[in-house]
């Protein structure tokens, strides 16, 4: 495995007397940043443009005028000043291969940093707050924290053995991983960075989901073919239910009606009452030209009204597009090479969805629904988190 490559940029110096313009990264804070800030602005303005009378002419040539240099300056930085992580729209990819995090500007659409992780990075998602990003290293046996304002690993929690997913509590506070090789789900207090709970499971459990009224835990097993319900005030496990070979996500609807499992290698989606724990619907993908083993479902994401369902159909290249009343399949989107995890921008009108193969990110605008556009990342993509507004 290649050691993770940073790539570092210095600028050139502006002004030898008090500020120099930074790497255009998407880490610099918004209170530090010199648009962002009227004294820092006022600095530069007195620093470097300077506010006396203008210079007299030297001899044969035209008065230096320190209002034209500084404009001239202005409009360079207006050009080249780096967007703040909280001026633009980011979202955050798991480079498994790399053992690094690619940053997306959403408003560019394209890949702006690249933060060196530990070894195997899977799960990711961000803190309630939007400040912090979490990260499964896998091979690590932890879970670090990113701090959004730095873009840099600034912590670990006690994640147990091989942490794959995770998923918050609707408060914010635990945190439910699951430990692939210890057979159990750690609850992590975010807070204290303690772990506060460990719930065994079964072989080899991967997705994890937590219900809007934050009572229910759902983890799958990928042996043992099941759905885990585990009741969040006890701690312990209510309910099994057999799904089909190799369950990789649970998603609960936004109404908590319903919560929907993928089989990778069943190749569909159960759909699960989470009041009596019976399967009420099983959903099948079929795709012209293609052999049903190769049609293996693991990402599941709704739109926020919950009429539609997209699910990743792995190296199909497909995205099933899910009418979620009629529980059939209303179109095929084709994306890159062997797709997936997803997850939809803060505003909901595009959805991401990473490509392990073709080392991209598929940028889906969900009002067509249509691709629009595919965005380079590290090698072996995995998982992808859209920061909050």
């Amino acid at each position: 495995m290649q050691a993770a490559v940073t790539r570092k940029t210095t600028g050139p110096e502006l002004c030898p007397m008090s500020w120099k313009r930074e790497p255009a990264r998407a880490s610099r804070p918004g209170p530090a940043h010199v648009w962002g800030h009227p004294a820092s602005f006022r600095s530069l303005l007195l620093g470097c443009v300077g506010s006396g009378p203008q210079a007299p002419a030297a001899s044969g040539g035209p008065a230096f005028k320190p209002w034209a240099s500084g404009l001239a300056l202005l409009a360079s930085l207006a050009v080249a000043a780096p967007l703040s992580a909280h001026a633009a729209s980011l979202a955050y990819v798991t480079n498994e291969r790399d053992n690094t995090v690619s940053v997306i500007d959403l408003d560019q659409m394209k890949t702006v940093n690249t933060i060196p992780v530990g070894q195997r990075p899977r799960g990711i998602t961000m803190t309630k707050d939007g400040k912090s990003v979490l990260v499964c290293a896998s091979d690590d046996d932890t879970i670090q924290v990113i701090d959004v304002a730095t873009q840099k690993v600034v912590g670990d929690l006690p994640s147990g053995p091989d942490p794959e997913t995770f998923a918050l509590a609707a408060s914010g506070d635990p945190l439910f991983v699951s430990n692939e090789n210890d057979n159990m789900v750690t609850a992590i207090d975010v807070a204290t960075h303690k772990a506060i709970a460990h719930i065994p499971t079964g072989v080899e459990p991967e997705g994890m989901a937590v219900s809007p009224d934050g009572q229910t835990i759902v983890n799958t097993s990928e042996t043992t073919n099941m759905a885990h319900f585990i009741d969040f005030r006890t701690m312990k496990p209510v309910a099994n239910v057999l799904v089909d070979p190799r369950p990789r996500i649970a998603q609960f609807r936004h109404d908590g009606s319903e919560v929907w499992v993928s089989s990778e290698l069943g190749g569909t989606v159960s759909v699960i009452d989470p009041k009596d724990h019976t399967i009420t619907h099983k959903i099948s993908f079929a795709v012209q030209g293609l052999r049903p083993e190769v049609i293996q479902a693991v990402g599941v994401r709704f739109t926020p009204d919950d009429k539609t369902a997209f699910v990743a159909l792995g190296p199909a290249n497909r995205i099933a597009v899910v009418d979620t009343a009629t529980y059939t399949v209303r179109k095929y989107l084709l994306v890159g090479q062997r797709v997936w995890q997803m997850a939809f921008t803060a505003d909901s009108k595009y959805l991401l969805a990473t490509n392990g193969l073709s080392n991209d990110v598929s940028v889906i605008d969900v009002a067509g629904p249509t691709v629009v556009k595919s965005i380079q990342v590290g090698r072996l993509p995995w998982g992808v988190v859209a920061a909050p507004q």
